[in-house]
């Protein structure tokens, strides 16, 4: 590092060089997919590999429409993934963008603001209120400074810094001003560190698409090996060789729903569309649907359960306790003392107090429009606002005479005012540090000498003020006759108690993720008393709280053996967040992490799915997670566990829907080729059926509303598969009833006719499948429950479907196409009579079957 001048910095010839040794001030950027690498991605499925063998097996056979149909599907499917994964990237990047970083470094003599990532090792930077630090240093001048370092630490107070102590990199000046010399960039500060733990984590795949995939493997190799051992028996037993390799690329085709991919894309696609408008960008787009399968939420506390403003809660004289409403900078709350509101002017001890806090500041507020902005400390920031909340009259900046900064190791500022008719000092700082230059207090009854009683009295209130989360400060002031700033024979006045306020919407948002059988887990980097203190306000449930310390020396076991109680994790760092959250996974718990700063970016990335904040999150953090909160809004996390509750519900419904409606075809060809007649669909109806009629509803069953008891129930087992024995048995039932009505209904008609008969059997297997959705609508409860009509997307896609089977049968080009005749009235009644069924029984079932129970209470019957 070069040996920089205080007064002129580096010379340019100076940074040139250490660019070359240390490179830019920036972080490696993540390897981001370009857009061939994201088109690639959406082929990857082993389904999708299927259909693209298909597609070319028939193209082999001479077979294009077929090859082209199944061809369409795969496309579809690729596009619609990589729009809106491409999408979510882009969205990102214009995140980044929206930042311009730049600094004030001292180089050449003169003072110039240069963009961060010019910084290098050496420079000088200058350090005011309100400055974004741009990498590591050490000051080499400070007065009065604080840096808030919760990005970094989690720690939602300030923290006093002197000349040559450390400041970091992504951390803010609060107050003061400074002189560092920069000693680390990049990849080497602190923050830079945290990044590369982040990077170590590896790739993760979401649980939808470890679902699937299993799935798609056992539809795949069953659908094989049917193909296989069908075709084979058929040749065996003399049918024509070319037949039979149509009719298991027929079967192959009609076992293998070549709608999946794309249904699933789309319904997933629509639901990450819904979330945005609801502030909430999914990175993947199986990410919003991982959320809904979280059992646990582990939360950062600052910034993300509270506002990270300071604000004046408590204020405590002797006689007097006071009441303060409101929240953040704005000053619109008030005073109460017994429920009735106060201002300066009613009461002078109260006045006194204000006084002191607003006018021995250097932070003060500015309004844009309905909008307040604070400039300065965060602490003096809430009592600026305290003083507008009790109507003090503003000083005047001209009246201060003079000052004792704050230090820490005085901790208490001191300032000389000027009224009309007098000379004032007033004080502020530690309770303890004020109490000790005290000689008086006063009371609503004026002044008086301070007792040894009355000083015991400050100390308690004091700590029943901490003991609440409270970061508590006390006042003091006398008259200044001589003109002469001088800390001693103070009369008391108070205490107020400032707190980091939770967020007004989170409390509501804890108690319904609590309704959903969701647990909250706080880990934060701030005290054990203040955190404690948040979660009380929350209504979150705590019976034992850890630090980082405490944490370091349990054992994995102790750490499990923890985990099963409502625990509270403080003073943490970014490798234990890790920790903990590795732990939960161990127990099988599906884990949601939440956070902003560089500190939680490691955890957001080893979580199952990682949520971070778009508006005040870091870089690393946004670029750590799988999901991006754009209004940093904790309550949307909990309309997306719903959303993701949804869809995953609906994939469920449209995969048994599709599987059901497959089985019957499969049935059906298998049954005919056993007893030797001719086939009974061909392979281009049975495409008809499984990419245009079949696609379209199910598509439209994916848009199904969150059912009315979503939200009541736990969360789902993490082993919870798509089908279940449940679902396999509903679609071996289902399957083989409309395999064999199709059946009955085509050897029936076969006497007038093959091409008749056929016809009618395969319009019969569309009009079975469209009529048997409504079985599929909800898994538990009846249509009447749900309502008829409360899915018009799919009374739209039934419409439209069963039009088209209409044109399929009557209009000529696809009579051509499907090889099909016109049916009369006697054949739409048979299809009537075997429908009706499919649309009564499930009815019926449904509303004879109990309500499932909650797996708690089925766990405790076991028990």
């Amino acid at each position: 590092m070069a040996d920089t001048s205080l007064q002129t910095g580096l010379t340019a010839t100076d940074v040139a060089a250490a660019r070359r040794t240390h490179g830019w001030n920036e972080l490696p950027k993540a390897k981001q997919a370009g857009p061939l690498r994201v088109l690639l991605r959406q082929f990857s499925s082993f389904l999708v590999l299927i259909l693209i063998i298909a597609a070319a097996v028939a193209l082999a056979l001479g077979e294009r429409i077929d090859a082209l149909t199944i061809g369409l599907v795969v496309l579809l499917n690729a596009g619609l993934g990589f729009v809106q994964e491409w999408k979510a990237e882009t969205a990102l990047s214009a995140l980044r963008e929206m930042l311009s970083p730049q600094a004030l470094v001292l180089r050449d003599g003169r003072e110039q603001v240069i963009a961060a990532r010019d910084i290098v090792p050496g420079d000088i930077l200058i350090l005011a209120p309100g400055t974004k630090i741009s990498a590591d240093a050490t000051l080499r001048r400070a007065a009065e400074l604080s840096v808030d370092e919760s990005v970094l630490t989690g720690e939602s107070v300030p923290i006093a810094k002197e000349e040559e102590m450390e400041v970091f990199a992504g951390t803010s000046v609060t107050s003061g001003r400074a002189e560092a010399q920069v000693t680390a960039t990049g990849a080497a500060t602190e923050f830079g560190k945290i990044a590369h733990l982040t990077g170590s984590v590896g790739t993760k795949t979401t649980n939808l698409q470890n679902k699937l995939g299993h799935l798609a493997r056992q539809l795949g190799i069953a659908a094989l090996l049917v193909a296989a051992g069908v075709a084979g028996l058929g040749i065996l037993l003399g049918r024509d060789l070319n037949e039979m390799v149509m009719t298991g690329l027929s079967l192959s085709v009609a076992m293998v729903p070549e709608g999946l991919p794309a249904v699933v894309t789309i319904t997933l696609a629509l639901g990450a569309t819904a979330m945005v408008r609801q502030n909430a960008l999914a990175r993947r787009l199986q990410a919003v649907e991982t959320l809904g399968a979280a059992s646990v939420i582990c939360t950062d506390k600052t910034g993300t359960l509270t506002e990270n403003k300071m604000t004046a809660t408590r204020i405590w004289t002797l006689d007097r306790q006071y009441e303060v409403t409101g929240t953040g900078y704005d000053p619109a709350g008030h005073i109460a003392w017994q429920g009735q509101r106060v201002r300066a002017a009613d009461d002078a001890v109260l006045g006194a107090v204000l006084k002191t806090g607003l006018y021995c500041s250097h932070a003060h507020l500015t309004r844009d429009g309905d909008t307040w902005h604070m400039v300065g400390a965060p602490t003096e920031g809430a009592l600026i606002t305290l003083g507008y909340k009790g109507w003090c009259d503003l000083p005047e900046e001209r009246n201060l005479l003079a000052e004792l900064p704050f230090s820490s190791a005085r901790k208490r500022m001191s300032v000389l005012y000027q009224s009309e008719t007098t000379a004032e000092i007033l004080t502020k700082g530690a309770p303890e540090r004020v109490l000790e230059v005290c000689t008086h207090i006063m009371t609503q009854d004026g002044i008086r000498p301070l007792t040894d009683t009355e000083r015991g009295s400050v100390e308690d209130a004091y700590t029943q003020l901490a003991e609440k989360g409270l970061r508590v400060m006390g006042f003091a002031s006398r008259s200044a006759t001589d003109h002469q700033i001088s800390e001693k024979d103070m009369t008391f006045l108070g205490l107020v108690g400032l707190i980091d306020p939770p967020r007004a919407e989170v409390r509501d948002a804890i108690a319904m993720a609590r309704s959903a059988g969701i647990r909250v887990v706080m880990i934060t980097g701030d005290s054990p008393i203040t955190a404690k203190a948040i979660a009380g306000q929350l209504s979150l449930s705590i019976t034992q709280q850890l630090t980082g310390a405490e944490l370091d020396a349990l054992d994995e076991a102790q750490l499990e053996a923890v985990l099963q109680g409502d625990i509270l994790f403080a003073r943490t760092k970014p490798e234990q967040k890790m920790r903990i959250v590795s732990a939960l996974q161990a127990q099988g718990q599906i884990v949601a992490m939440t956070g902003d700063g560089v500190n939680d970016a490691p955890a957001l990335k080893q979580a199952d799915i990682g949520v971070s904040m778009g508006i005040r999150g870091t870089d690393v953090a946004r670029d750590a997670s799988d999901l991006v909160l754009l209004d940093d809004n904790f309550a949307t996390i909990v309309r997306a566990i719903g959303e993701g509750r949804r869809q995953f519900a609906n994939v469920q419904k449209f995969v048994r829907y599709l599987l059901s409606s497959n089985a019957g075809e499969v049935i059906a060809l298998v049954i005919n080729i056993a007893v030797g007649g001719p086939l009974v669909f061909l392979a281009t109806q049975i495409l008809w059926m499984n990419l245009v009629t079949d696609g379209v509803t199910a598509v439209a069953l994916g848009l199904e509303k969150s059912e009315p008891d979503q939200m009541q129930a736990p969360p789902r087992d993490k082993e919870t598969p798509i089908l279940g024995v449940s679902g396999i048995v509903t679609i071996l039932v289902l399957g083989s009833y409309t395999g064999l009505a199709s059946l009955w209904i085509f050897f029936h008609l076969m006497d007038q006719g093959v091409e008749l008969a056929r016809t009618t059997a395969f319009t019969a297997m569309v009009v079975f499948e469209k009529v048997s959705v409504f079985a599929f609508r909800s898994l538990h409860l009846t249509c009447w429950r749900i309502g008829w009509f409360s899915n018009p997307f799919l009374l739209g896609a039934l419409v439209v479907t069963l039009g088209a089977q209409v044109l399929a049968v009557y209009w000529p080009p696809l009579q051509v196409l499907l090889h099909t005749v016109p049916i009369g009235l006697n054949e739409w009644m048979f299809i009537g009579a075997f429908a009706l069924p499919i649309l009564v029984a499930p009815e019926v079932l449904k509303a004879l079957r109990p309500a499932p129970l909650p797996r708690d209470v089925i766990g405790a019957e076991a028990a």
